[in-house]
């Protein structure tokens, strides 16, 4: 139980933060682009390259804190539920230059940001 309560409280924080960044961040002269949700993936993607190398290989947490981190915050934060509707959303309106850079350059850029995550850790 303390697992699925680690990972309730993290999801709550994580979804809060997404919230709060991907506003603080969405440029009002670039609406017609998820900015915001786009850095909250890529930031997300080198948050969990940092922390499952960190949990890994140079700390010792319990299976709660884990679930809490990864699973809850992590998994609250980084939005592919988000990301597909705005990429749907997109390709609704017409805009499929946009949708592409905005499928392809989320995936690649938060996949490179997890090896980032993982080399700066592994480096120091």
């Amino acid at each position: 139980m303390g697992i699925v309560l680690g990972v309730a409280l993290g999801g709550a924080v994580g979804a809060t933060l997404r919230y709060w960044i991907a506003g603080l961040i969405q440029p009002s002269w670039w609406e017609g682009f998820p900015f915001g949700i786009f850095v909250v993936n890529i930031t997300g993607g080198l948050v969990m390259g940092l922390l499952t190398a960190l949990l890994a290989l140079k700390m010792n947490v319990t299976p709660e804190m884990r679930a809490f981190l990864t699973t809850g915050v992590l998994g609250g934060y980084t939005t592919f539920s988000t990301f597909s509707l705005e990429s749907a959303m997109l390709i609704e309106r017409g805009q499929w230059t946009q949708a592409g850079v905005y499928v392809v350059g989320s995936a690649v850029l938060s996949i490179l940001a997890i090896f980032a995550g993982l080399w700066i850790v592994r480096a120091f």
